[in-house]
């Protein structure tokens, strides 16, 4: 059996310099973004979103992004989540997307801010219906004693919304918006001697560096 320690992939796809990039960190996002859909990559858009909850204590899991903008980087969930407790204690986030294809990662870190109740609600209404129904029966991140606790509420949240009727964007579900203030975007090179270009936000200006692997 293979060792843990022993485990160990050298890359040697590409490389990355100050030059090859724009002075937007959004622009290069969207340029990479696009690279990693037109390789067919699964779930291009699933990212690692990290937080610090009440406690101090930090934590993290994958939730999708679901849009890119000049302001930053939305997603959507349940307020009441575990996530959604974490942001409204600490509003600041780190973001990572890790494309293993392309042999690059992107970490971006930044502000959170809610998202309007109009945008919130132009995204739920594009959801298919059984998403739609689940972000009323699901209190996310709450104790339930077994799965058909979940089954029963969303048949109660069935009868509420009978096909013909449109399920509406539930008060405590939406989106969150991460305005970043670094962003790097990291190519992975020969002997772990990666690639680094870092953006840090001063004032009104993005600084571009490079960073030690």
């Amino acid at each position: 059996m293979t060792s843990i320690a022993d485990l160990r992939r050298d890359y040697a796809l590409a490389s990355l310099d100050a030059s090859d990039v724009v002075a937007d960190p959004i622009a290069q996002f969207s340029a990479w973004f696009a690279n990693a859909t037109d390789a067919k990559i699964a779930e291009p858009n699933a990212m690692t979103l990290a937080t610090l909850g009440p406690d101090g204590a930090p934590d993290a899991r994958i939730v999708l992004l679901k849009g890119v903008d000049a302001r930053g980087f939305t997603f959507f969930t349940d307020y009441r989540s575990q996530k959604g407790r974490d942001l409204l204690a600490h509003p600041r986030a780190a973001l990572v997307f890790f494309w293993q294809e392309l042999e690059r990662q992107v970490r971006i870190r930044g502000t959170v801010a809610q998202l309007s109740a109009t945008e919130s609600a132009a995204y739920y209404d594009s959801r298919p219906r059984g998403s739609r129904i689940g972000a009323w029966a699901s209190e996310q991140s709450s104790v339930i004693t077994d799965r058909s606790v979940l089954e029963a509420r969303v048949r109660e949240v069935e009868s509420r919304f009978p096909d013909d009727t449109a399920p509406s964007l539930p008060p405590h579900w939406g989106g969150y918006l991460v305005e970043p203030t670094h962003v790097e975007f990291w190519q992975g090179r020969q002997s772990r001697l990666h690639d680094r270009i870092r953006y840090r936000r001063e004032e009104s200006a993005w600084i571009v560096e490079r960073l030690s692997p």
